[in-house]
């Protein structure tokens, strides 16, 4: 039987990496840049996940959210190379995916520089076809479905050949929107009883599992 998926798309922060760390300093660097004291790591993470403009909105009320995303991303970009670390079966997974000739993207709502720059510096950059931010597509960051559309076409897959992977529930509302099957794994900010409210087609307890599961699909009957 032919397998039925051709692309896999991933999220980054928390799906393929570990980036709270950067997220962390930026945040309350940017919000001492303001004047505000810093928040602590759970007021931070209750935040995180829906875009830079609605993390700015938040965090330093009152002020211009394009002046605070400038300080934010003057200083991410100093940190997050440092501050992120690939996550557990990450790099086997997405190196074993490209060898079986999968197409692969990443949709993270990072500016695409800093995604790029990232997957770089964790020397994963040659296993991805494709790598899409919200400036890619008009600044819609997920949940809108724009970037995720954009990355099949880019990829020339249809939805019924690609499968989503995330680890929020943000995730799980893109894909609806973009009408594609997501699967979550719980390695990011939310727990799997919390991601299992908002029904994802599947949670992996690792991206070990990945692999694996996609086999099971191919041959399935």
């Amino acid at each position: 039987m032919r397998d039925p998926i051709r692309a896999v798309l991933f999220d980054f922060d928390g799906t393929l990496a570990d980036s709270f760390d950067a997220i962390i300093a930026s945040v309350n660097h940017t919000r001492t840049a303001f004047g505000f004291e810093e928040l602590s790591i759970d007021e931070i993470r209750a935040q995180v996940g829906w875009g830079l403009r609605q993390l700015m909105e938040v965090v330093v009320p009152s002020v211009n959210p394009e002046e605070a995303m400038a300080i934010y991303r003057d200083h991410h970009k100093t940190v997050m190379g440092t501050h992120t670390r690939l996550l557990p079966g990450v790099r086997t997974t997405v190196e074993t995916l490209h060898k079986q000739g999968k197409k692969l993207a990443i949709c993270s709502n990072k500016l695409v520089r800093f995604t790029q720059e990232l997957i770089r510096v964790l020397e994963i950059a040659p296993f991805f076809d494709a790598v899409l931010g919200p400036d890619d597509v008009n600044n819609r960051a997920k949940p809108d479905p724009a970037m995720v559309l954009e990355a099949m076409k880019r990829l020339n897959v249809r939805p019924s050949e690609t499968i989503y992977v995330g680890d929020m529930n943000v995730d799980i509302d893109t894909c609806r929107a973009a009408g594609i099957p997501v699967w979550v794994v719980p390695s990011g900010l939310q727990t799997a009883e919390t991601l299992s409210k908002y029904r994802p087609d599947r949670i992996l307890e690792s991206m070990n599992e990945l692999v694996p599961m996609l086999r099971l699909l191919a041959v399935a009957p």
